[in-house]
């Protein structure tokens, strides 16, 4: 009994061992390997894929797009920011427009409540640059504001080509700290960063999602109401109030319908 038991135990442990053989044998073999790749890799793509967002779910962003920049989603679909140069002063034109953007939206709902409760006698907001002002006459105006715009535009220009270059002692006649720059795009300083809330603009990644997102809203909204102007001749606020008054028959269907007829 003693023999047979010892015989058994021997046979079990070479049968374990000729097992654990093979399948170290397997996993060294080329199909094996292949096997396990081709399961994995799907897998980590797809774990990538899901980690980073994009403007249409399942496709995958150009190179040039690797999601360090600010509300990138991945969408260049004619390929224009291919070139790094070209990209970067993208970038730069897309904040500005968004700013200007989200200051003309605001500007424009602001001074048509003003209009609409009667708080202040303005013009809507297509006819306000065909206002005649008491203090100074509209060639006067214009020419002001073309030497402040130019002046304030060719200095962010300088900062774009030359990071920093506008922030130097003697650059601004002596007030550089008061709008000290952050980075190009981004000008800082008591003035125009007041609280303080990206002293680190490389940490601040979250603050500029959130202004580009809002920036862009903006641009749709801008854009709507150009064309709500044009077509109904008046403003955004008069809109919505003559569709709240009646919303099941002044819509966009209606209004489109009636330009038709």
């Amino acid at each position: 009994m003693a023999m047979a038991s010892a015989c058994n135990c021997r046979y079990s442990s070479l049968l374990f061992s000729a097992s654990s053989s093979n399948q170290r044998g397997m996993q060294r073999h080329p199909l094996f390997i292949t096997s396990v790749a081709t399961i994995s890799r799907p897998r980590t793509l797809a774990a990538v894929r899901a980690q980073r967002a994009s403007w249409l779910p399942g496709l995958d962003p150009p190179p040039h797009l690797d999601g360090t920049l600010a509300g990138d989603f991945g969408f260049d679909p004619l390929g224009l920011g291919e070139d790094p140069e070209s990209l970067r002063w993208y970038v730069q034109a897309e904040l500005v427009h968004a700013r200007f953007a989200m200051a003309g939206v605001a500007g424009i709902l602001f001074t048509d409540l003003l209009r609409l409760t009667g708080v202040s006698d303005l013009p809507v907001w297509y006819e306000a640059g065909a206002v005649k002002f008491d203090f100074a006459s509209t060639r006067t105006l214009f020419i002001v504001q073309l030497i402040l715009m130019g002046f304030v535009e060719t200095k962010r220009y300088m900062d774009f080509i030359s990071p920093g270059s506008q922030a130097k002692e003697g650059s601004f006649f002596g007030l550089e700290a008061a709008f000290e720059g952050l980075a190009p795009g981004y000008p800082g300083g008591p003035l125009l960063n007041p609280l303080g809330l990206a002293k680190d603009i490389d940490d601040a990644h979250e603050l500029k999602l959130k202004e580009i997102k809002n920036g862009r809203l903006a641009m749709v909204a801008m854009l709507g109401i150009f064309v709500q102007a044009s077509v109904t001749h008046t403003g955004p606020i008069d809109n919505l109030v003559a569709h709240l008054s009646n919303p099941w028959h002044t819509t966009v269907v209606q209004t489109l319908s009636s330009m038709t007829s």
